[in-house]
């Protein structure tokens, strides 16, 4: 069984919130994707004012809890 060896908290920039616009910019997940995680509450989001905005720390868990090592 091969491990995970991506370190997410190295590739994504620093920063405590990031806009949907910034996510989709970073080429980490789409806009339309990660509207439907937001929406299907898939990934846990801070609404400020009309804005949603994805934590750094939230970004990281999710993409961690779906990073699958590939079968060699």
């Amino acid at each position: 069984m091969a491990t995970m060896i991506t370190n997410y908290d190295k590739l994504i920039p620093e920063g405590v919130l990031f806009s949907i616009k910034q996510i989709d910019e970073m080429g980490i997940i789409k806009s339309d994707l990660l509207k439907k995680l937001i929406y299907s509450r898939k990934i846990e989001v801070t609404k400020l004012a009309s804005k949603n905005f994805i934590s750094r720390t939230a970004l990281i868990a999710y993409l961690e809890e779906n990073t699958f090592a590939c079968e060699e």
